[in-house]
């Protein structure tokens, strides 16, 4: 016997419309910070630590795109 479940809320009207908006915003934020905050903190890193994670100073802001989930 198979089982689906899905937390997706269908919404419709205005309401709806506007509630996916207001999520949709509020991800975005979210994603932009976690982005700012890995950039600042590989920013702040030497180039010494850096080396040791194996990390050139040139791919930090990639690294920080891919750790906020943006591709």
């Amino acid at each position: 016997m198979a089982y689906v479940s899905s937390d997706r809320v269908l919404h419709t009207g205005f309401a709806g419309v506007f509630a996916t908006a207001v999520a949709s915003v509020k991800a975005a934020m979210e994603r932009r910070a976690e982005f700012t905050r890995t950039l600042r903190e590989l920013e702040n890193l030497t180039d010494r630590d850096l080396a040791d994670l194996g990390v050139h100073r040139s791919q930090i802001v990639d690294i920080a795109r891919q750790s906020a989930g943006y591709k």
